[in-house]
């Protein structure tokens, strides 16, 4: 009796989190709609990536706040400062991209140019200078001038969430980027038991509680001549460093890719 009682609050509040983060990414969209005409590039995109950091933050305060979902991702202070840098991470979940870019607020993310037309995001983003990713070439050039220029890339080499065990296969590009730019790549495992928001699970959908993930880092590479053979080695090293759930089930590893 309990426990049916129980579960309509919990998904509610659970939704109630979501409706913040839209909130939080509504409000910041509209002053960076109302900022980037005004601001230099260099003062807009410190200033747009700091705001999306902090609204993150603030989200994932709010969630810790209700106990229902839990982020351990301390381990990216050791970066927070550091110029130049690749971050690459492992994908099981819609919520990656939050947990990082909280905790880094000089970054930039690689985006799909859908999501850069999307009206709820495509202003701070543009304010942020993120990189869109419609044209290999140009997101290449794009990204490599970011980084010259003192910026941080988030990257999920996966390209999607992940379907497949351990990894999906790794898209091609970013240690191309690591060349050019001679940037470390640096790698971050992204761990949960949860299948929250995994591909295919809806946003209404609860999922047991609470949600946990927690964010450690893997090995730095340097950047190499051969980008090919580097793409191959940090695959491998994701391959061996992503952990398996404890409890639920994991991706097929015969899934497509």
């Amino acid at each position: 009796m309990l426990r049916a009682l129980l579960f309509p609050l919990a998904w509610l509040a659970l939704q109630c989190q979501l409706l913040l983060l839209g909130l939080i990414s509504i409000t910041w969209n509209t002053a960076a709609l109302l900022l980037y005409p005004v601001l230099p590039r260099a003062t807009g995109r410190r200033i747009g990536r700091a705001m999306i950091s902090f609204g993150y933050r603030s989200f994932w305060r709010v969630a810790a706040a209700s106990g229902m979902i839990r982020l351990h991702s301390e381990a990216l202070d050791a970066l927070r400062d550091e110029p130049g840098l690749i971050i690459v991470a492992n994908h099981p979940s819609m919520l990656d991209a939050l947990m990082l870019v909280a905790r880094l607020p000089r970054s930039a993310c690689v985006m799909k140019a859908s999501l850069m037309r999307n009206p709820f995001l495509w202003p701070g983003a543009r304010l942020a200078r993120y990189i869109r990713n419609d044209s290999p070439h140009g997101m290449v050039r794009l990204a490599v001038a970011d980084l010259l220029d003192g910026g941080q890339l988030v990257l999920f080499p996966e390209g999607t969430r992940t379907v497949r065990w351990p990894v999906n296969d790794f898209r091609p590009g970013f240690t191309l980027i690591a060349k050019l730019a001679k940037a470390p790549i640096q790698a971050v495992f992204i761990d949960t038991d949860s299948p929250y928001l995994r591909k295919g699970w809806p946003l209404w959908r609860l999922p047991p509680l609470p949600i946990v993930f927690h964010v450690r880092l893997g090995q730095r590479f340097a950047p190499r001549a051969d980008h090919a053979a580097l793409l191959a080695d940090v695959e491998a090293h994701f391959a061996e460093g992503v952990r398996p759930p404890s409890t639920g089930p994991r991706p097929s590893p015969h899934s497509p890719r």
